[in-house]
């Protein structure tokens, strides 16, 4: 493990992982989390996703949209994100990556506020909703490459874990403000039954348009301990020009099957990944088709599974520090395994292919428990994840690694919807549907067999660390 600074270009925590700036730039740092989730919360789930079909009018044609739209932003990211990881680990200039990055999160959800229903620049919605996901997923690579750098090896799994469920509080909270004072329903008040504050018209949706300036004035607000707190250090590196930036990469590549073990964890998360965000993404879905849900019910759910999300990725993050994040990993993927596997046991009329009485509230309470189960493993799963990349990849070069991990989780980010659509469609079954998600767990797990806990340190020493 070097001492970050080259990676990062941030100072060495070496000798000082007790010290008052210590403990500030670790709280600055899980600081991102709690003002980037948001995001992913209020305008990719649960407020901005489902109200974008007003403004297209078509629910057919807003999902169309929608899903194209994503899965271009997603190809950005993957493209962009290996590339980028190159260009900052010679230059050492991360925080200014995530000053760009964060410039573009702000600009791209405040300008949703324009949502007006039945707008004619849909796609100019859809074009600033884009830029604003970039921005945010991109500058998560380069938060997540100081990761190294914020303490002993043995305790980037704890800092890891308290990160990612800061992170989730921070989306809940953002959440429960949306929907108690600003998001209308139907009959233009807020889930506390009053007007949307501020003087928002409900008549033109302000309420829940203004979702999008929350989201960027929050992520404002909470990045400005990041910013003062994780502070840049002066390095030698020089900016690397493109070409020579694609190069390194390619050299990267190249030496992939000389760490097999590093190889292997980027196909194994790939895959796991891909299970767990079908599982996220068809989770209300299957709810709704299944077992009759109305919104509001999908919502508690949501809920639910970002609470214990937040308590197992901080529990979670204690266990990656006292055994490492693979025992971790394993530990989640085959419980939502055994999840998976449970959830096409539940229907209205059965629990665990046990028959209940018709209008039982059974059925809606063991899926309660699936969902609080499944936030709870996906939260740790996704902490130790990134702890386990930064042992496997290449310190002198951790943004690229952090980058061909972004990669890693797009290159397949269809597989898991396209192999449910087809398993419905031929079984005519949503239940049946969902254990694709299964097959995509095993071969998860089969991979992380090949994964050394340690990682590949040796064959990276062996190796030149810069192009």
């Amino acid at each position: 493990m070097t001492d970050g600074t080259a990676a990062s270009g941030v100072a060495s925590p070496v000798g000082v992982d007790t010290s008052v700036a210590l403990k500030k730039r670790v709280r600055g740092w899980m600081m991102f989390d709690f003002a980037s989730q948001p995001y992913n919360t209020l305008l990719l789930t649960f407020i901005f996703g489902p109200y974008f079909a007003t403004v297209v009018g078509d629910p057919v044609a807003a999902q169309s949209m929608w899903g194209f739209a994503i899965g271009l932003a997603g190809l950005a990211i993957a493209v962009a994100a290996p590339v980028l990881g190159a260009l900052a680990d010679a230059s050492g200039r991360h925080l200014a990556w995530i000053w760009f990055f964060s410039l573009l999160y702000v600009i791209g959800a405040a300008a949703l506020w324009f949502a007006v229903p039945g707008a004619e620049g849909v796609l100019l919605i859809l074009a600033a909703f884009c830029i604003g996901l970039v921005g945010m997923e991109s500058a998560t690579i380069f938060t997540n490459a100081m990761l190294p750098t914020l303490g002993p090896r043995d305790e980037i799994g704890r800092i890891s874990g308290s990160g990612w469920a800061l992170g989730y509080v921070g989306g809940v909270l953002a959440l429960v403000v949306m929907l108690l004072f600003f998001a209308e329903n139907a009959a233009g008040v807020t889930l506390l039954g009053i007007a949307p504050l501020l003087g928002l018209d409900p008549e033109t949706r302000e309420g829940t348009r203004f979702v999008g300036p929350f989201a960027a004035l929050w992520y404002a607000v909470f990045m400005v301990p990041f910013f003062l707190w994780v502070r840049p250090v002066r390095t030698a590196r020089q900016a690397l020009p493109l070409s020579r930036a694609l190069r390194t990469l390619a050299d990267t590549l190249k030496k992939l099957p000389r760490t097999p073990g590093f190889s292997a964890y980027l196909g194994a998360s790939m895959l796991y990944r891909d299970a767990l965000n079908g599982l996220y993404t068809f989770g209300g879905i299957y709810t709704v088709g299944v077992l009759g849900w109305s919104v509001i019910d999908v919502g508690v759910f949501g809920i639910l599974a970002a609470v214990t999300g937040a308590i197992f990725a901080w529990a979670g993050g204690r266990a990656d520090r006292a055994r490492g994040p693979k025992p971790v990993i394993i530990f989640c993927v085959i419980t939502l395994l055994v999840v998976t596997c449970l959830v096409v046991t539940v229907s209205p009329r059965s629990v665990l292919g046990l028959p209940v009485p018709e209008g039982s509230a059974l059925p809606t309470i063991a899926f309660y428990v699936i969902g609080a189960v499944i936030g709870a493993a996906g939260g740790a799963l996704q902490a130790s994840s990134r702890t386990m990349l930064v042992r496997q990849a290449n310190p002198a070069r951790i943004t690229e690694g952090f980058g061909l991990y972004a990669l890693a989780g797009k290159a397949t980010a269809f597989l898991a919807p396209m192999l449910i659509g087809w398993v419905t469609l031929v079984s005519g079954s949503q239940q049946l549907g969902i254990l694709p998600i299964a097959g995509l767990f095993i071969a998860g797990l089969i991979l992380l067999a090949w994964v050394k806990p340690e990682g590949e340190h040796a064959a990276w020493s062996a190796q030149p660390s810069s192009a």
